[in-house]
């Protein structure tokens, strides 16, 4: 697969390295036919660290696409880097002796370009390496795709005669059928299993697309999560789909997208849709509402990039971490000596973010 791992030294102490540019190949050369640069800042520290206290932060997409170009993930620290080889995941981990002051900031510069395939017509595309596309297909610990998953998706998918058919269904059945949830904290945990046997199936963006993206792998389509944060304001009249601020603490959105032979993968969001019926004012919109009915034909196959990728990782174990696997890096994480911090309080773990469009 076509992937760039972060190398690091866990022996050194590393303060202001910059992994880009020519060592590291990330990105294309710039170009200005519809990409926009944006920097995007984190800075955590922990206010009462008891003992080694560890801080693990997402970086952006190391690997380019043709909605982003990664250009720089720059990290400060007064720290040991722990070395980390993932397939689809880049993380900058700090481990921050006792009575050292445990602050990590991080600041990645991307390109980011609105994306969308027209599937009126089959394009040329170079067929995706069958490892990635078996990778994808993958059952994972919060994502089986037997029992209830399996079943669901053969009903839902009854009928339809194409991988386009069958991606457009389960897309048309998660928007039918889910709600956003206001009360679930974060971006939920994609608990897709628990959902179908409940009938519980509200959530938020990890939810509802984790539920797109198991439901497609369980009919047969190639599909993966692509965890990240809003950058900048919709520029398409949707006041609940962008940031209002520069400030993106509370930001994080989770997308998804599937994989067609014909057309390569393919950007949908579902759970955006579900965003726009509650909270587009005057709120709780019907399906059929022009609206809604816009952002429904848009998301299947069309992402505004006011938004920047982290990763596609599931099931993921901190490196150094004694706690268990995560379901998706999204948030800053850190741990104390007490144990691990709630990365959804970041008034108390004291985390912020912020994005700036640069020239």
């Amino acid at each position: 697969m076509n992937r760039r791992e972060f190398l690091w030294t866990s022996s050194v102490a590393l303060a202001g390295v910059t992994l880009g540019g020519s060592e590291m190949s990330w990105g294309e050369t710039s170009s200005p036919e519809g990409w926009r640069k944006f920097e995007v800042t984190t800075v955590v520290e922990v206010l009462k660290p008891v003992g080694e206290t560890k801080i693990w932060l997402p970086a952006a997409l190391i690997q380019s696409t043709p909605f982003q170009r990664t250009l720089s993930n720059q990290y400060s620290a007064n720290a040991k880097m722990v070395e980390y080889k993932p397939q689809d995941l880049g993380i900058v981990a700090a481990i921050f002796p006792a009575g050292v002051r445990p602050v990590l900031t991080l600041s990645s510069e991307v390109e980011l370009k609105n994306y969308s395939v027209d599937l009126s017509k089959p394009r040329k595309v170079q067929p995706a390496p069958k490892q990635e596309l078996q990778y994808f297909l993958k059952a994972r610990e919060h994502m089986p795709t037997d029992g209830i998953v399996k079943s669901t998706a053969t009903e839902i998918t009854k009928g339809a005669k194409t991988d386009v058919e069958k991606a457009q269904a389960i897309y048309d059945w998660i928007v039918d059928n889910t709600f956003r949830d206001p009360k679930v904290r974060g971006c939920g945990r994609g608990d897709i299993r628990f959902m179908l046997e409940s009938g519980n199936l509200g959530g938020k963006c990890a939810d509802l697309n984790a539920l797109y993206v198991g439901l497609a792998r369980a009919a047969g389509l190639p599909a993966r999560d692509v965890y990240g944060i809003r950058v900048a304001k919709s520029e398409l009249g949707y006041k609940s789909l962008g940031a209002s601020s520069e400030k993106i603490t509370k930001a994080q959105h989770c997308r998804a997208e599937v994989y067609l032979s014909e057309f390569g993968w393919l950007p949908v969001d579902p759970a955006d849709v579900r965003k726009v019926v509650l909270e587009e004012p005057p709120g709780n919109r019907p399906l059929n509402d022009a609206m809604v009915a816009s952002a429904r034909k848009r998301l299947f196959g069309s992402w505004e990039m006011n938004w920047m990728a982290y990763n596609f990782a599931q099931d993921v174990q901190l490196p150094g971490s004694s706690g268990p696997a995560l379901p998706f890096l999204m948030y800053p994480q850190a741990q104390t000596a007490e144990g691990m911090l709630d990365s959804l309080d970041p008034d108390n773990f004291e985390y912020q973010i912020t994005a700036k469009e640069i020239s």
